[in-house]
C-alpha cells in the first residue's frame, strides 16, 4: 500500500513539473511575443517532430477513399457476428446466484461506471453517425450527434481520470495474465474450471489500459479537431490519430459489451449491486483474495 501512495505521490509531482515547464515556456513565447496559442503549439510540435506538412497527403489518402469509415463498418458488424457465433456453439457461462455473494465494487465505483458507460456508449454510437455522416445526407441530425459526442467527451472525461486512480493497482500487469491469455479465459469450453486471475482479468486489464490511456489521447486529440485553432496539418494528424484510436476502442467496447451482457449469465447485476457470485468468484477470478467482511450470506427462505 505503502508502494502505491509512493506511485501516487511521484505521479503527482511530475504532473507539477510539466505543469511548470509549461509555465515556464508560455512565458518565454510570451518574451518573443508569439501571437497565438496556436502558433506556439505549431512551434513546439515542430521542436519535437518536425514537419508535419508530409502527413496531409496521407490523410488526404485515407479520408478521400473513405477507409476509415470502411474499417469502422468491418469492425461493428465482423466482431459481433464472431461473438454470435460464439454465443450459438459455447453458450453464456451460468453461475449460482442464490448462493453466498461477494464484494467486488463499492458504491462510488459503480457510479463512476456507470458514468463512464453511459458516455463511452454514447461516444461510440454518435462517433460511428459522424464517421458515415454522408450516407445520412448529413444536416441537423449528424450535427445533433456532433454536439451529443462533445457533451458525451466532457462527461467522460471525470470519469475516465476517477477509474485511472481507483482501479490503477489492481489493473496492473501480473504473471496469471499470461496463462488467462493462452487458454483466452477459458471462454472457449462449457466447463467450470478455476481460471488464473486476480479481481480483474487480463481481458478486463487489457480494456482498461485501452480505455484509460487511449481514452484521454482521444479526448486530446478530439478538442484538437473541434476548435483548438491549431494549424490544418495538425488537425489532420489529430483526425487519424482520432479514427485509429477510436478503431481500437471501438473494438474492445463491443468485446466488454458482450462480455458484460451475454457471455456470463446474470453479470450486470455486478455493476448493479455491487456483490458477485461466490461460485463465479471461484471460477473466474480463482486467484482473488476477498476479505471475510465482503461476503454476504445467501438468504435462506
Amino acid at each position: 500500500m505503502q508502494s502505491f501512495f509512493k506511485q501516487v505521490v511521484l505521479s503527482v509531482s511530475a504532473l507539477f513539473g510539466l505543469l511548470a515547464f509549461g509555465a515556464m515556456s508560455a512565458g518565454a513565447v510570451t518574451a518573443t511575443q508569439t501571437s497565438s496559442v496556436s502558433a506556439y503549439f505549431g512551434e513546439l510540435i515542430g521542436i519535437i517532430t518536425g514537419d508535419w506538412q508530409k502527413y496531409g497527403g496521407l490523410f488526404t489518402y485515407l479520408q478521400g477513399n473513405e477507409y476509415f469509415m470502411y474499417v469502422f463498418l468491418g469492425i461493428i458488424t465482423i466482431i459481433p457476428v464472431i461473438f454470435a457465433l460464439h454465443l450459438a456453439i459455447v453458450g453464456a457461462k451460468h453461475f449460482d446466484h442464490g448462493g453466498n455473494q461477494i464484494l467486488f465494487f463499492p458504491l462510488f465505483a459503480r457510479i463512476i461506471h456507470f458514468i463512464a458507460a453511459a458516455s463511452f456508449s454514447a461516444l461510440t454510437i454518435t462517433g460511428l453517425l459522424i464517421v458515415t455522416g454522408h450516407f445520412f445526407g448529413g444536416g441537423p441530425f449528424i450535427r445533433l450527434a456532433r454536439y451529443i459526442h462533445i457533451f458525451a467527451a466532457i462527461t467522460a472525461t471525470p470519469a475516465v481520470l476517477c477509474m485511472l486512480i481507483i482501479w490503477f493497482k489492481d489493473m496492473l500487469p501480473a504473471l496469471c495474465d499470461i496463462k488467462w491469455i493462452f487458454i483466452l479465459g477459458g471462454y472457449l469450453s462449457k466447463k467450470k474450471v478455476p481460471i488464473p486471475a486476480k479481481k480483474f482479468n487480463a481481458g478486463q486489464k487489457m480494456w482498461y489500459w485501452c480505455a484509460i490511456p487511449g481514452g484521454l489521447l482521444m479526448l486530446a486529440t478530439g478538442y484538437i479537431i473541434w476548435g483548438f485553432g491549431a494549424q490544418l496539418d495538425y488537425v489532420r494528424i489529430a483526425v487519424m490519430v482520432h479514427n485509429v484510436l477510436g478503431m481500437i476502442i471501438v473494438a474492445f467496447f463491443l468485446t466488454h459489451c458482450y462480455m458484460s451482457i451475454f457471455a456470463i449469465a446474470g453479470s450486470l447485476e455486478s455493476m448493479k449491486t455491487g456483490y458477485k457470485p461466490e461460485e463465479e468468484v471461484h471460477i473466474l477470478h480463482s486467484l482473488h483474495k476477498y476479505k471475510p467482511s465482503d461476503i454476504k450470506p445467501a438468504k435462506h427462505h
